[in-house]
């Protein structure tokens, strides 16, 4: 009996043993290696690929503000590998170096690295090509593990050496239509569309006008990678044909409601508003589709909207998704299409809510609120709040990276516009403030100071009890690290915790009675340690009265020139309002208020100017009146009054070049002499008068000059920028560049 169990053991052991030969074309060798390498080998190597793959869909991060991708993969452009040519070879096909299966050297921790090592392992220990065939026969399927990995490793000229190699050694195979695709999608990303398109092409059209019908899958597959190609060429037309071709039967519904939603951007890019609304409406009633692309249809839709009818039939529709608990990870997109909705509908204010609401949102992505922050800024610059404007611009240029985006420098250019006039608003607010307070008398600054203190105290006792809370009972109030280890568990259920807390509390409060009022220091049996923070030192001059009455200016030297800033800020104002923002009401309101205050002779006259051409432009010829009697009154030998009695004869328009030139020296004699406000003021009168003269830029560069020899580098920067945009094309526009660009090191 033993000696028989020894004969059945020595023939199975040599059978197997016989059986491992590649070179070998039997029944069992075949058998043995082809079920070695589908269930050992390629089953590990296309368990890693989808880990892989799985990993690339999880983590991708769609951009639903611009077309999407037909494939959610982002590739590096110039990251295309050349094959290693003096690598191990092994039937045609290069492996790379330390990619065989006898070493152990640099072994592969990516899921596509892993899985084109199990491909190699399979081809290189079970492969059985005799006599120039293959007789394992899942080799071909190995090869194309090999290419696929490559694929999404972005090694796209390796994957086309594999996938070439099963196209021309098995082309009776049932995986040849996918090698083909395949091969077709790695000729795309290496911008060689024309043969993806041909190769493409025959393989669809001939099968379906000849052969036996291709499976729907391919078909799907196929003609994405087709519209992949056109897209690639800019033929947008093919492209909407193939991408129309490979929805009609959604085998795959990840990829079937993509090229459903690609298609019906397409269609809105093109203003075709009801072919959009067609293509988004199927995916919604596509009951496969992935949810997100469910949602962002809904919103799509909310973007078509053409009619009022249809838009109170869409809003009811977005309420409606609002409110629905599922929909949390898209409530910013949501209150932001419904803010936008509104705006339409001319209803600002809910508008606003809305946009406000989106911006609260958990979910709320960078980008989206730099679109919900830049539609709160238009709105406010539209109705002139334009400190608010400029608040919400720079929250936008605070949080998005995307600099190099045209919508991100048209942004930061219309926030540099403000940057001058939020200066002089503040300012205008500032000494307005200040000059207030100093006309109070003692006694009401005195109450003003200690209101102010009072109101201080509470805040910092309030922010003080916070922080004592959060010390005290961990987590519980916002994140002590003895809670992070029993998550889900009640404070005075955790030993540990609950000691901590009592040792802080005597710390901090030391022994006190259960009785009202506790927190006094007066119910101490002990006093306060130095770590109270409630306890406010009378001593500090946050609190100290005294220390505000000081800072109030009294002397009138003091009082006058914060009086002369105050107005040359009102005076500035008024000239952005009416030249570069063209905003007649608020050029008004700064200009007259100038006026009616104790200010400079020298702006006398072009306040005047001013206030004279904006009501004659708005047709309120009495108020011109008024300014026009000034000017040709009091300066009636200025060139405005020859305006004002001559308007159709231009004097200073057609003055020579050399007369100009006369005047810009007389200016810069000025500058040269130091005398910087005197020459910003001088050129500011001339301005109006040769606005159409070639040498503005001359004297625009000589006024940026002289700013930055009196005012902050800061101002200095802003006039020069000033220069830098307006002129541009000129040889001042570029040496105010040049200026710009030292002064931003």
């Amino acid at each position: 009996m033993k000696s028989t169990h020894k004969i059945v053991l020595v023939i199975t052991i040599f059978t197997v043993l016989l059986s491992c030969s590649t070179k070998k074309d039997t029944l069992i060798n075949r058998n043995w290696h082809s079920l070695n390498t589908k269930f050992n080998v390629l089953f590990n190597g296309k368990e890693a690929f989808k880990e892989g793959v799985n990993s690339i869909n999880e983590n991708y991060k769609e951009d639903w503000f611009q077309q999407l991708q037909i494939e959610p993969i982002k590739f590096e452009e110039d990251k295309i590998s050349i094959p290693t040519f003096n690598s191990k070879v092994k039937s045609g096909v290069s492996f790379g170096k330390n990619k065989t299966a006898d070493t152990e050297e640099e072994k592969a921790t990516t899921p596509f690295g892993i899985a084109e090592e199990k491909a190699i392992k399979a081809i290189q220990k079970h492969g059985m090509n005799i006599d120039g065939m293959e007789r394992n026969s899942q080799i071909d399927d190995a090869y194309l593990l090999l290419g696929k990995a490559r694929y999404y490793d972005q090694r796209f000229i390796p994957a086309i050496e594999a996938f070439n190699y099963v196209i021309a050694n098995y082309p009776y195979a049932n995986l040849i239509n996918e090698t083909k695709i395949w091969r077709a999608k790695a000729n795309i990303r290496i911008d060689n569309e024309e043969f993806a398109i041909e190769s493409l092409k025959l393989l669809l059209h001939t099968k379906d006008t000849v052969e036996a019908d291709l499976p729907e899958e391919i078909k799907e597959q196929g003609y994405t990678a087709l519209a992949m190609a056109y897209l690639k060429t800019d033929s947008l037309q093919k492209a909407k044909k193939y991408l129309a071709k490979s929805t009609e039967t959604l085998n795959n519904k990840t990829q079937g409601a993509r090229n459903l939603f690609v298609l019906g951007q397409i269609y809105s890019s093109e203003n075709k508003k009801d072919s959009a609304s067609i293509t988004f409406n199927k995916i919604i009633n596509f009951k496969k589709a992935p949810y997100k692309y469910k949602m962002h249809a809904n919103i799509e839709l909310a973007k078509n909207v053409a009619t009022d009818s249809s838009s109170a039939v869409v809003l009811e529709k977005m309420q409606k998704l609002i409110k629905e608990r599922e929909n949390r990870a898209y409530l910013d997109e949501l209150y932001y299409q419904t803010g936008i909705l509104y705006e339409k509908q001319d209803s600002i204010g809910l508008a606003v809510n809305y946009y406000n609401q989106s911006l609260r949102s958990l979910s709320s992505s960078v980008k989206q609120k730099t679109f919900t922050y830049e539609r709160l800024g238009n709105i406010n610059f539209d109705n002139s709040n334009y400190l608010d404007a400029s608040a919400y611009y720079d929250s936008i240029l605070s949080i998005s990276k995307d600099t190099l985006d045209l919508r991100f420098r048209r942004i930061r250019r219309k926030h540099r516009n403000l940057a001058s006039l939020i200066r002089f608003e503040k300012k205008v607010i500032e000494n307005d403030s200040i000059l207030r307070i100093a006309s109070l008398s003692t006694e009401d600054q005195e109450k003003f100071f200690q209101n102010y203190i009072d109101n201080l105290k509470k805040k910092d006792e309030e922010a003080a009890q916070l922080k004592l809370n959060q010390q005290a009972f961990g987590s519980s109030f916002g994140g002590s690290s003895l809670q992070s280890n029993n998550k889900g568990k009640w404070y005075f259920y955790n030993s540990q915790s609950l000691s901590f807390g009592k040792t802080e509390f005597q710390k901090i409060w030391g022994n006190r009675k259960k009785e009202d009022d506790w927190r006094w220091s007066s119910k101490a049996d002990t006093g306060l340690t130095s770590n109270d923070s409630l306890q406010i030192s009378k001593k500090s001059s946050r609190y100290d009265l005294a220390s505000y009455l000081e800072t109030i200016p009294k002397e009138k030297a003091k009082i006058d020139t914060l009086k002369l800033e105050r107005n040359k800020a009102l005076y500035e104002l008024g000239i952005i309002y009416k030249e570069q923002f063209k905003d007649t009401k608020l050029a008004i309101e700064r200009l007259e208020r100038v006026a009616s205050l104790n200010t400079l002779e020298e702006l006398r006259l072009p306040i005047n100017w001013h206030l004279y051409q904006i009501y004659t432009g708005l047709g309120q010829n009495i108020l011109a009146l008024k300014y026009k009697d000034v000017i040709l009154t009091d300066y009636a030998k200025t060139k405005f009054a020859q305006i004002i009695r001559n308007p159709d004869e231009p004097i200073v328009e057609e003055v020579s070049v050399d007369e100009l030139e006369v005047l810009y020296k007389e200016i810069y004699y000025l500058y040269k002499e130091d005398k910087f406000e005197e020459t910003v003021l001088k050129i500011d009168e001339q301005l109006p008068l040769i606005k159409n003269s070639k040498l503005i830029p001359k004297f625009e560069l000589l006024k940026a000059y002289a700013i930055g020899k009196y005012k902050d580098k800061e101002t200095y920067k802003i006039a020069m920028d000033f220069v830098a945009v307006s002129y541009a094309n000129t040889e001042e526009g570029k040496k105010a560049k040049e200026i710009v660009n030292q002064l931003s090191k």
